[in-house]
């Protein structure tokens, strides 16, 4: 993939899938998040949505856990470097860029969480498209803990996926709660009984999105993405305006040939 990173890995481990891996890689500090990790994540991710061969992200992370929030040191130097008020909220405002660039990255992007999950985690993974785990994880929404109000997306996302009274209660207590309660609030879409079955599992669903048309896929996440900011009118508008441009495509053609003929289809690449 060309650039290397400190904090992260990319990898493509069967050279003919359009499934690439993305890997939170500080396992020393359980992938705490450093300054490093916030000017690298979106090239990471920029890469990875203009390589033609990437159909669908997974990320997830090396060692036993996902990623134990912001490096303490890297907060405290977020707010001490700052010569003034302003030049505060512009370094918050640049980190929250770096977790909006999941929702940027016009592929899908797949969250895989062992381990734990805290605080600057829950950030990330809310502003992924879809989230699995397995049952040993857990999680927690961890800032009120250190004195501060979530700043980076939780709460602005976690609410329209775990629901208004959920999002608030675990925003206000920082409890911790585990893989099965997660799945029980939505937050995750399954529990995997290990980590080799997450892994095994997330793989596999990953692969069934890539096979389909990356057109179709990536229009898709964006309508999705858009629709929550509009009404269902201009929703459905929005989701017209697109299709009617996109419904001459090839892969249109190539998915009604393919069902005739029953066989597999070919899509082009984006």
């Amino acid at each position: 993939m060309g650039e290397k990173y400190k904090t992260l890995v990319i990898e493509q481990k069967n050279p003919n899938s359009r499934v690439f891996y993305l890997y939170l890689n500080n396992p020393k500090q359980r992938n705490a998040l450093t300054r490093d990790f916030f000017s690298e994540f979106p090239k990471a991710l920029h890469a990875l949505d203009h390589n033609p061969d990437v159909s669908v992200i997974i990320l997830t992370a090396v060692g036993d856990h996902f990623c134990s929030g912001i490096e303490l040191s890297a907060l405290n130097s977020t707010a001490t470097d700052a010569p003034s008020g302003e030049s505060l909220r512009r370094n918050i405002l640049a980190m929250q860029d770096s977790i909006t660039a999941l929702e940027r990255c016009r592929k899908p992007v797949i969250a895989s969480i062992q381990g734990a999950c805290i605080g600057g985690a829950i950030d990330i993974i809310t502003a992924c498209d879809i989230r699995y785990c397995s049952k040993d994880a857990f999680f927690s929404v961890k800032e009120v803990d250190l004195a501060l109000a979530a700043d980076l997306g939780s709460l602005q996302r976690l609410p329209s996926i775990v629901g208004f009274g959920n999002a608030m209660e675990l925003a206000l207590t920082a409890r911790r709660f585990s893989g099965l309660e997660a799945k029980e609030l939505g937050l995750v879409s399954r529990a995997f009984d290990s980590k080799d079955e997450l892994h095994e599992g997330v793989l596999n669903i990953a692969q069934a999105i890539a096979a389909k048309s990356p057109l179709a896929v990536v229009g898709t996440k964006t309508v999705l993405l858009k629709s929550r900011d509009l009404t269902v009118d201009q929703g459905l508008d929005y989701v017209a305006t697109m299709n009617s441009a996109r419904l001459f495509s090839s892969d249109l053609t190539e998915a009604v040939a393919a069902h005739t003929q029953k066989r597999k289809p070919v899509y082009s690449k984006l």
